[in-house]
C-alpha cells in the first residue's frame, strides 16, 4: 500500500510541477508578448502622468484622414497611447512636440494584456520622430 502512495505521490508533485511551469509560460508570454507593431502620425494634443501608486505617461494623437466623410475633408480621430517609464527620452521627445505644435510619426508596440504599472492602453509608444514643419 505504501508503494502505491509513494508513487501517486510522485505523480502527483510532477503534475504540479508542469503546471506551474505551463501556467508561468503562457502568462510570461501574454505579459512580454507583442500582439503588433506600427506606426501613427498625428499631432500630440495630450500628454499626462497618471497614477496614484505607479505613475504612467498617458498621451492622445490626433490623427486627420483625408476624405473619409463626403460632406467634410478632414475627419478628426485620437489615437490613445501610454509611455513606459523605462523611456524618458520619448517622452521629452512628445512634450517638445506637443508645445511646438508640431506633427509627429510614434513607432509602438500592442500588448496581449493591460496591467496598472504599465499604463492605461495597450498600445505603447517605443520612440518618436518629429516632422518637418510644413509651409
Amino acid at each position: 500500500m505504501s508503494e502505491f502512495v509513494e508513487k501517486a505521490k510522485k505523480i502527483v508533485k510532477r503534475l504540479v510541477f508542469f503546471v506551474i511551469v505551463i501556467g508561468l509560460s503562457v502568462l510570461s508570454f501574454f505579459y512580454f508578448g507583442t500582439y503588433s507593431k506600427g506606426e501613427r502620425v498625428g499631432t500630440v494634443m495630450k500628454l499626462s502622468e497618471k497614477g496614484m501608486i505607479f505613475k504612467t505617461h498617458e498621451g492622445q494623437l490626433n490623427i486627420e484622414a483625408f476624405g473619409a466623410v463626403r460632406s467634410q475633408n478632414f475627419v478628426s480621430q485620437t489615437f490613445e497611447f501610454s509611455v513606459e517609464s523605462k523611456h524618458p527620452e520619448v517622452v521629452e521627445k512628445l512634450q517638445q512636440a506637443m508645445s511646438e505644435g508640431r506633427r509627429v510619426n510614434l513607432k509602438y508596440i500592442e500588448r496581449y494584456w493591460l496591467v496598472p504599472w504599465r499604463g492605461d492602453t495597450k498600445h505603447f509608444v517605443r520612440s518618436v520622430d518629429i516632422l518637418p514643419a510644413t509651409n
